[in-house]
């Protein structure tokens, strides 16, 4: 009894770093907003300080001017002074600018409000051109174990593509597969950003099938809360105990163009099963588990 309290209690505690380790990502980025959101205004502040002590000077130079012509006026009046060296009639002169110059003008004068619309454009047409030309994948996988051998495998999304349609319809056959390396090392976790990327795509309608481990399901995933138990679905598979379908001893190493060794004794494939989470709703989980099956159970009928 003393062993399962000490066990809870570490797994409270693990509970609780990951936690404090997801909160310091959003304090910190809270942070780094607030402190350019500050340098922003003091640099405004400073712009508008100078603009104020600018008009001052003019203010106070137009001033001084009129009062010596003032003066000067009344001593011409007063004959103390024949002619003035102050007060000269004098005709401005128009100043007539080429159009190239005042265009030149122009900018000089609003380069600080065109720089910012240059970079809005800028930054506007990268997005648009970003999501024009990204391929759209037909459907999504998780890898979430740590193994690259598997992970960095130039077939990984070949292998399932083979499975799949083009349900989005551009006429390409895509198959992604999200590789999210997570381990035992918590810091490594937060430090690659595994620990953001799970937490976007664990709460996402997005994929319907998993690839993990011992670790995926004893830290991320309840297997009877979060994935369909495949031993009613493939009762007389060798492969299928319960909610997984392990993947040592398949064809799976010889797909990714690995050794065996590779493919450890708990890797498996399952299937999540459609429930509401904080991202989409059950329609939208079973949206996509409706699509992802028949690529599933092509998976399972290829490596049986």
């Amino acid at each position: 009894m003393k062993d399962k309290d000490t066990k809870n209690n570490l797994s409270q505690s693990d509970s609780d770093e990951k936690l404090d380790i997801k909160k310091s990502v959003f304090q910190v980025n809270k942070e780094m907003m607030q402190q350019r959101q500050a340098e922003l205004e003091a640099q405004q502040a400073e712009i508008e300080r100078q603009h104020a002590q600018r008009e001052k000077e003019k203010r106070e130079a137009y001033e001084k001017k009129l009062q010596d012509e003032k003066i000067e006026l009344m001593r011409l009046k007063q004959g103390l002074v024949e002619e003035s060296e102050i007060i000269t009639e004098e005709k401005e002169e128009e100043v007539k600018l080429s159009f190239w110059k005042k265009i030149g003008n122009f900018f000089y004068h609003n380069k600080w409000w065109l720089g910012l619309a240059v970079f809005f454009v800028c930054l506007g047409s990268y997005l648009v051109y970003d999501f024009a030309t990204k391929p759209r994948p037909d459907m999504v996988i998780l890898m979430l174990c740590d193994n690259a051998d598997v992970g960095n495998s130039v077939y990984l999304e070949e292998y399932f593509s083979e499975f799949c349609e083009d349900s989005n319809g551009n006429g390409k056959v895509y198959a992604a597969v999200y590789y999210i390396p997570y381990s035992e090392d918590e810091y490594e976790n937060y430090r690659n950003g595994v620990t953001n990327k799970l937490t976007n795509f664990l709460n996402s309608a997005d994929a319907a099938i998993i690839i993990g481990d011992k670790r995926t399901t004893e830290d991320l995933l309840i297997p009877e809360d979060s994935l369909v138990d495949l031993s009613e679905l493939y009762p007389d598979n060798p492969h299928v105990k319960d909610y997984f379908f392990y993947l040592k001893g398949t064809a799976f190493a010889d797909r990714m163009g690995v050794p065996e060794s590779c493919i450890t004794d708990d890797m498996f494939i399952a299937l999540r099963k459609p429930k509401d989470i904080i991202n989409a709703s059950k329609e939208e989980m079973q949206e996509t588990y409706d699509k992802d099956f028949p690529v599933f159970e092509k998976v399972i009928n290829d490596l049986s």
